[in-house]
């Protein structure tokens, strides 16, 4: 696994959490200047001395507002990229050996009415229009949509329906990793065989597990997100459904 990625990653990630810390800290002394300022701006004081004070006060609170807003902006892009590098796709780069099968590619055209597949979990073929979001489904969308998603470079994880809860929450957590326009969906399938606990697939790429294992899960994502036919940029697709 190249971890330089991962490494620059979270030291931007620090670096914006102490500047987003150290520019709260100042905003806060600013405040305080500026309630010294507006408090010592009395009566008693002669009127070249007050509009000096309140000159001064006027100084402190706009530099204060200035520091609250870089310190929210650099704390808020430091949160983003903390949570953009905890699902780094380069995490799941585990090397398993794997065994995984190339299906035949059954086309890629749409239709909007009832389809039928030659594979019994299909990984092409023609589909529907429209895409899903990424994520864990406790109900299974129609094939039509979810062989829209493979054909955009999407993972689909499928799980038996009545898979203990601690699997789903494993597939869960898989199912929040992206790489450029493509993601994970994990969803529940009662076309999974019974003697498998998952299947995953890609576009025209199948692997069947007897039992759920994290690195040959991960080992397939890595090798096969957004390797579909169909690549949309990250900014057009916001997390699947978009199409």
């Amino acid at each position: 696994m190249d971890n330089s990625n991962i490494q620059n990653g979270s030291d931007l990630t620090a670096i914006l959490l102490y500047i987003g810390a150290a520019l709260f800290i100042l905003a806060i002394f600013g405040y305080v200047f500026a309630a010294k300022t507006n408090k010592a701006n009395t009566s008693k004081l002669k009127k070249a001395e007050k509009q000096a004070l309140h000159k001064k006060h006027k100084t402190w609170l706009i530099l204060s507002h200035t520091l609250i807003i870089l310190a929210v902006c650099s704390l808020g892009t430091s949160l983003i990229q903390s949570s953009s590098n905890k699902y780094s796709v380069d995490k799941l780069n585990y090397n398993a050996p794997i065994e995984v099968i190339t299906d035949k590619d059954y086309g890629r055209g749409h239709d909007e009415g009832m389809l039928t597949y030659e594979m019994k979990i299909p990984t092409s073929g023609t589909h529907s229009p429209h895409d899903l979001k990424f994520g864990f489904y406790k109900e299974r969308p129609t094939y039509a949509m979810l062989v829209h998603n493979l054909e955009h470079g999407d993972i689909i994880i499928y799980y038996h329906p009545d898979a203990p809860q601690e699997l789903k929450d494993r597939l869960e957590y898989l199912s929040k990793f992206k790489q450029a326009g493509a993601g994970v969906l994990a969803v529940p399938n009662p076309d999974v065989p019974s003697d498998k606990e998952v299947v995953v697939t890609a576009w025209t790429k199948t692997m069947q597990l007897p039992k759920f294992d994290e690195a040959s899960v991960g080992t397939f994502i890595y090798q096969n997100i957004d390797k579909g036919p169909e690549k949309i940029p990250p900014e057009v697709r916001r997390g699947g459904g978009t199409m």
